[in-house]
């Protein structure tokens, strides 16, 4: 029943909450990330939800895209706004993605969505974080988020998914609210962003 039926409701109804009482915060950062980002201050990408189904997340642009002289991007430490570097160490920039709820394409809780390239990768067990909604905050994102190595977080998000329950979402959404304020495993340990994941062998 919850998994089915009441955790879309509440997601949407909790979501639509949260975009009302945040709303004077969203367009304050929306017009500094326009001015740091050269009028650009979303970032889209596609990603696969449930069933692998593709959509288009929305998120803050953290990082404008100053390039070299070869044309090719600068690395991700030297493209992180100072705006950019506050809005993603305090989480607000995934608050858009509410946005992605309210569509029904994403939960509040789940796992991660990733990028659509990883999905040849997925072992068969890693494919199951596909068959429930991929969420903002995650079972893996309270156990280390970009800190922790992708089998881990793997297995993270199957056993969340195995699990799903009211007691365990709000056990997330609990623990989620505590790490923002601690703001830990913001990045991974050598990297402004996580590493890529290159499959399992």
């Amino acid at each position: 029943m919850y998994r089915t039926v009441l955790k879309s409701f509440i997601d949407f109804f909790v979501s639509f909450m949260i975009i009302i009482i945040a709303f004077p915060i969203l367009i304050i950062v929306t017009f500094l990330l326009f001015i740091s980002n050269q009028g650009k201050p979303f970032f889209f990408q596609l990603r696969p939800g449930k069933n692998e189904q593709l959509f288009k997340i929305i998120k803050f642009k953290t990082m404008n895209d100053k390039k070299d002289s070869d044309g090719n991007l600068l690395p991700d430490s030297e493209r992180l706004t100072k705006i950019g570097n506050f809005v993603r160490k305090t989480s607000i920039d995934e608050l858009p993605q509410l946005i992605n709820v309210l569509k029904g394409e994403m939960s509040l809780i789940g796992p991660r969505p990733l990028l659509p390239e990883y999905l040849p990768l997925y072992n068969e067990t890693q494919k199951n974080r596909h068959q429930v909604k991929p969420g903002i905050t995650g079972w893996a994102q309270v156990n280390g988020r970009n800190a922790i190595r992708w089998k881990q977080k793997f297995e993270y998000d199957v056993w969340y998914v195995e699990n799903v329950s009211f007691l365990l979402d709000c056990k997330i959404i609990s623990l989620t609210i505590k790490k923002v304020f601690k703001r830990e495993g913001i990045t991974s340990e050598n990297s402004v962003s996580a590493e890529a994941f290159k499959g399992n062998n």
